[in-house]
């Protein structure tokens, strides 16, 4: 049946008036509301009616209570195939309402801004928005409920094309959204009213959609599926459906090469940077990148911070490659790699900085466990200050520091880092002791046929010992970059003093477990 009556009382009025017009204009549906929703509607000569009027009870305690009212909620939630609800309706003169249009107060962005007070977020919890939401939501076998400005044009093109009424999958749709909604909206409360005293939150509320099943887990018998805006983040451009492990993959080759500002070129396996070069011309970068291990980026993921160029593209397409991540591709280059039909190719969208912040969620025995993400590079401000050797770093030196740096926050811990100003050497990563990784990074480079003459060392964490400094000064390293914070710093720095290498400690650790 087409829509009759409809009620709205909305925070953000955006779209209000032109929406109001049209239902009342070209649908004539009658218009209930609220407040200063009624004025707007009023103000623009659209007829309506308030909401106490239509109850006969007035808003009460300064507008805490205005639409709690069996006129309002047996409106929504009588069934219209059920001769009893009928039947009682008529009886207590409970006509039906058939769209709803609520946004709740913004109480989200109330207790962002600096200094709320308690009182003011208890003033923006919504009562009667959420319930007359549920209650419509409960009823969307009837009822038409809109909680997002964006869908107004979607419930007016359906009522032009349906005669007035709406379809059910568009209701269902719709109602769906709103319990996404009034969840994000209770959590968000929950969160704030249950604030720890470190200023944490002490209750986790999470409200994803389905975004699609992954073609499997880490194993082909594991199911996975993904949640959330991943589309928001990339793209699929072409190639096979993602997998679970596609999906740690992409986002840690994103979370690499954000930290870079040159034109950079990564390689990763198994989340793990395996190599990562820098150079104006992107074929050279690939290079540096590539030649720090030959053999890992088979069936890897390489990712660049810069248009994928046809010269890139041709020496990349050599090699068989599971994953390629750019913000774009240069068509000539998307002609060449789309002749590999099940290479994933994957735009990086710039949505992604907006969620490269979000905390990590894990399950853990009995629940979850949620962590900040490490989305910034510590310990490189004043680097000059930080010197604990009797030599300091050449500039070279420094700016290769930076570098190594930045790749080594990406290796899973323990993460030695090799690497000049502008290319990774060799690599050591996730080994059970320090010096097994350092040793692992030697011998790396040695087998690429790389010297490791006159580079740095990065360090995740602190040496424990100097027997993996020793290591990286007998194959040629001059300068390291470590957190320091170490009971034997004192013994870490008297070998580099007594080997003539520079150090220094950043004092922050960027350990990846």
């Amino acid at each position: 049946m087409a829509i009759s009556r409809a009620l709205l009382s909305v925070s953000d009025k955006s779209g209000l008036v032109d929406f109001a017009k049209s239902l009342h204009e070209e649908h004539g549906v009658e218009l209930l509301s609220t407040g200063g929703t009624a004025a707007a509607i009023r103000e623009a000569g659209i007829p309506v009616t308030d909401v106490a009027e239509y109850t006969g009870a007035p808003e009460l305690f300064e507008g805490r209570l205005k639409t709690l009212h069996p006129k309002v909620h047996g409106g929504l939630l009588q069934r219209r195939d059920s001769e009893d609800h009928i039947s009682q309706a008529r009886k207590h003169d409970i006509p039906t309402i058939d769209l709803v249009v609520v946004n709740l107060y913004p109480f989200e962005q109330t207790v962002a801004k600096e200094g709320v007070t308690l009182e003011e977020a208890i003033e923006n919890i919504d009562i009667g928005g959420p319930s007359m939401l549920r209650s419509a939501s409960k009823n969307y076998s009837a009822v038409t409920v809109v909680t997002d400005p964006e869908d107004y044009t979607r419930v007016l093109t359906e009522m032009g094309e349906h005669e007035g009424d709406t379809t059910l999958r568009l209701r269902e749709e719709l109602a769906i959204k709103v319990f996404r909604r009034t969840a994000d909206y209770d959590g968000a409360i929950s969160n704030f009213l249950g604030k720890c005293d470190q200023g944490t939150a002490c209750n986790v509320s999470i409200n994803h959609p389905l975004d699609r099943e992954l073609r499997y887990g880490d194993n082909p018998h594991q199911a996975a599926r993904l949640y959330g805006d991943f589309s928001e983040c990339f793209t699929q451009l072409q190639g096979k459906e993602l997998s679970y492990t596609n999906i740690l993959d992409i986002e840690a080759a994103a979370d690499l090469i954000l930290d870079y500002r040159r034109p950079t070129v990564g390689i990763l396996k198994h989340t793990n940077p395996c190599g990562v070069g820098q150079d104006e011309d992107l074929r050279v970068a690939w290079q540096k990148a590539f030649e720090t291990d030959r053999q890992a980026p088979f069936g890897g993921v390489i990712v660049c911070n810069r248009p994928i160029t046809e010269d890139l593209a041709r020496v990349i397409s050599e090699i068989f490659t599971d994953v390629i991540i750019a913000p774009d591709y240069e068509p000539d280059a998307r002609a060449i790699l789309q002749k590999k039909k099940n290479l994933r190719l994957m735009k990086l969208e710039e949505g992604y900085e907006n969620h490269r912040k979000a905390p990590i969620i894990r399950s853990s025995p009995g629940g979850l466990m949620v962590m900040d993400k490490d989305h910034t590079v510590m310990g490189l401000e004043d680097l000059e200050s930080k010197v604990v050797t009797k030599r300091p770093p050449s500039e070279a030196e420094m700016m290769a520091m930076r570098f190594a740096w930045r790749v080594v926050k990406h290796v899973k811990s323990n993460a030695i880092v090799f690497g000049s100003t502008d290319r990774t050497l060799g690599i050591g990563a996730g080994q059970m002791s320090r010096i097994d990784s350092s040793r692992i990074a030697v011998w790396k480079a040695e087998e690429a046929g790389l010297s490791l003459k006159g580079s740095v060392i990065a360090s995740d964490a602190m040496f424990p010992f100097a027997d993996g400094l020793d290591a990286a000064i007998k194959a040629g390293a001059t300068a390291c970059v470590q957190p320091g914070g170490s009971i034997r710093d004192e013994e870490v720095i008297a070998a580099a003093d007594a080997a003539g290498i520079a150090m220094v400690f950043t004092g922050h650790r960027h350990f990846k477990h």
